[in-house]
């Protein structure tokens, strides 16, 4: 395979038995990216159940209790390759309890395929699933309508779930979307196309795979450097050597560009760029290299190094779209850490102004929590200043974690800005207003 394929990280969700752990099964099975040994064993357990056929969602169903209850509970990664492309599969888990789990497998995916059981339709969870794809910024989305064949192959079936969906993730914001009937079971559309739906004439999930543009959003931003680690060996050899080491979340730096360094604002120049111990002039996303500087600055883990002419503005009122993921629920004025990036700082839940409600996409103000699995908006100030982006302009740095203090626990994936609607509320306008303040005092200052 030549070494310059592309790479698609995706995502599958589902509901419980959609069928989600079979189609990848059937995905991995048909595009002959399992190896013997494991299918060996996936047979021997089917056969020791008395099941004729090898169930194929054993290939990524490989926790014990996940095999004794026949659903998935943690996020399974699988790697696998086509001459066309390499893939980066992360199977979530369709249960309502670990839709949290999703957050963690759609994070970094470049699309998202959401399986849709044809007898149900279109459910809570599904809907769920979308908003949190949504959310994400996942760009695209695949609609798989699974068990064609448990309802003759219809043709008005896969339509009417098809417009249905589509209309609600439109209305969430999701771009793209294709939606494609399947039976992951029989093996319909899978990989190969299906001889039962001759009314169907796209393409099979995995010619989607195969084809959908993947472009290098990376270094398309401005650029992003987290500082993780401050190196000075204090050798004779290295005795003026000060780097800072980490990776760059995005964009592209270049040997003599002028840069920011954040939160404190003091300015310098690249003087020089090393990766893998070699100098170079130019590194882009998602290059781990170390920086130098012209100038004596203080630089420490958790600062951010961004261009002079492109850098974010710092602040320390947050305003965010939040999936909350703990058990514990999110109240008012909590106290947490938020960790943004390499930077770990104290804050507090000023106000929880709405919770997003999957049935009509209203935004019900003033929820007073945020309980597992909701959606919703909160208010946040932090103990020190942040660079932080909008996470609709950079996904690397415009999302944060809430955690715990107490225990670590984590308890709230975050996203800085507007996640679906444009509208503000009266709480956020006002917290928006006096950030927009401070910061003009602090030019003119």
């Amino acid at each position: 395979m030549d070494d310059t394929t592309t790479l698609l990280r995706f995502a599958t969700a589902g509901s419980v038995d959609d069928g989600k752990s079979t189609l990848v099964g059937r995905l991995l099975h048909d595009s002959k990216s399992v190896l013997a040994d494991q299918l060996e064993a996936v047979e021997a357990v089917s056969a020791r159940r008395g099941q004729e056929a090898p169930d194929l969602a054993l290939l990524t169903d490989g926790l014990r209790a996940e095999r004794e209850q026949g659903i998935t509970i943690d996020v399974a990664y699988r790697y696998f390759a086509t001459a066309r492309r390499r893939f980066i599969l992360a199977d979530t888990p369709g249960h309502v309890q670990y839709t949290r789990n999703m957050v963690t497998g759609a994070s970094t995916a470049d699309l998202a395929v959401v399986l849709v059981d044809a007898r149900n339709g279109v459910i809570e969870q599904t809907r769920r699933h979308a908003a949190v794809a949504a959310l994400l910024r996942v760009p695209h989305v695949v609609l798989a309508v699974n068990k064609m064949d448990l309802v003759g192959y219809e043709e008005d079936v896969f339509a009417r779930i098809a417009e249905e969906f589509t209309a609600y993730a439109r209305a969430l914001g999701v771009r793209e979307i294709t939606a494609v009937p399947v039976s992951a079971l029989a093996g319909d559309n899978v990989v190969e196309p299906s001889a039962h739906m001759d009314w169907y004439g796209g393409p099979t999930v995995l010619e989607h795979l195969e084809t959908v543009p993947v472009g290098d959003v990376l270094t398309t931003g401005p650029a992003r450097f987290p500082v993780q680690y401050v190196i000075r060996p204090q050798t004779a050899a290295h005795r003026d050597y000060r780097g800072y080491a980490g990776q760059i979340a995005s964009g592209v730096l270049r040997v003599g560009e002028a840069v920011t360094v954040l939160p404190s604002g003091r300015t310098s120049v690249i003087e020089g760029i090393d990766a893998l111990g070699e100098p170079v002039d130019t590194a882009w996303a998602p290059q781990s290299v170390t920086l130098r500087l012209r100038d004596e600055v203080d630089v420490s883990r958790g600062d951010l190094i961004a261009p002079a002419a492109a850098a974010p503005a710092t602040t320390q009122d947050v305003i965010a779209t939040v999936c909350h993921v703990a058990d514990r629920p999110l109240k008012p004025g909590q106290r947490v850490l938020l960790k943004h990036t390499t930077r770990t700082v104290k804050a507090i839940v000023r106000e929880i102004p709405s919770r997003l409600a999957l049935d009509d996409l209203t935004q019900h103000p003033d929820p007073g929590r945020l309980s597992a699995n909701d959606i919703g908006r909160v208010v946040l100030r932090t103990g020190e200043p942040l660079a932080l982006d909008a996470y609709a302009a950079s996904r690397p740095t415009g999302s944060f974690l809430l955690i715990d203090p107490s225990d670590g626990t984590t308890l709230t994936a975050g996203m800085a800005g507007e996640a679906f609607t444009e509208t503000e509320t009266e709480t956020e306008t006002h917290a928006r207003n006096e950030t927009e303040t401070e910061t003009e005092t602090e030019r003119t200052v």
